[in-house]
């Protein structure tokens, strides 16, 4: 269960990351362009340790 949901949770910050990401490139740069990358990265991190844990 708490694979799980750290799964989940990392799937939605990565989700979120790229909506920032496309939605501040749309309208021009900003700081949600330093923020969508930060969550992106947050998220992968977030897969990569379970990942790396479970091994």
């Amino acid at each position: 269960m708490y694979r799980a949901l750290v799964r989940v949770i990392a799937v939605v910050m990565i989700v979120m990351g790229l909506a920032m990401l496309s939605l501040t490139l749309r309208h021009g740069f900003g700081v949600g362009v330093i923020l969508g990358l930060l969550f992106i990265g947050a998220g992968a991190g977030r897969l990569f340790m379970l990942r790396r844990r479970a091994a």
